[in-house]
């Protein structure tokens, strides 16, 4: 089997970023009402955290669309790029963790302040946590708002399960959804993971899913 973190990253671009296709659960309920309600922010940058597969893309596509700006990926910010923001009121950076350029994300945040410009950061971990070598990019990270994506709650893994074994119009009874749920890890990964699995299996079964199969998948 080809690897499954890659065939994993692969399966969460095809994902699409409609905002009704956002589901909205006690896990991410926050992190979507800071989403929404800019540009009332108490400070200029916003960090959304959570793991992977979380949703964090999802909702920066959201507010991508629907406040407009630009997204760059930290990892390839370069000056050009901080020619590129002066023109745009928000900004998204995706990616953001300690392998950045850390003295041109400093200039982008002087920037922020001092254009009056707004800036949605996305990570896998809060920025004020990550160890930076700039003594003033570390000071910075703090004066940000934060908001977690938590694990998923039960009505939202019910949720991901459904939606996507729908758009892969797998057909599967919501009641094998619940003994999936309460047999799963709770975690994002796991359960994509999960989804990638029962998909393969099932194009190559050519069966409807069942106990047996879910059994088979989750091991118990």
């Amino acid at each position: 089997m080809r690897d499954l973190n890659q065939l994993l990253l692969n399966f969460e671009y095809k994902q699409n970023f409609k905002d009704e296709d956002f589901y909205v659960s006690k896990s991410n309920y926050f992190a979507f009402k800071l989403i929404n309600a800019w540009p009332k922010w108490e400070k200029k940058i916003l960090n959304i955290y959570g793991t992977n597969f979380s949703g964090k893309s999802h909702l920066a596509n959201i507010f991508l669309k629907k406040f407009r700006g630009i997204k760059i990926n930290a990892h390839s910010f370069n000056n050009k790029n901080l020619q590129e923001i002066k023109i745009y009121e928000n900004i998204i950076l995706e990616n953001f963790d300690k392998s950045i350029d850390e003295v041109l994300i400093y200039s982008l945040f002087n920037i922020i302040d001092q254009d009056n410009k707004f800036l949605l950061i996305i990570s896998n971990t809060p920025i004020n946590e990550i160890n930076f070598k700039l003594n003033d990019l570390k000071s910075r990270t703090k004066n940000c708002l934060f908001a977690k994506i938590e694990k998923p709650d039960d009505d939202l893994m019910f949720a991901l399960i459904l939606k996507n074994f729908s758009d892969r119009q797998i057909a599967i009874d919501k009641k094998l959804i619940d003994f999936i749920i309460k047999r799963i890890d709770r975690s994002y990964d796991k359960i994509f993971e999960f989804i990638y699995k029962i998909d393969e299996l099932s194009l190559k079964k050519k069966k409807p899913i069942d106990f047996k199969t879910i059994k088979e998948i989750l091991k118990v």
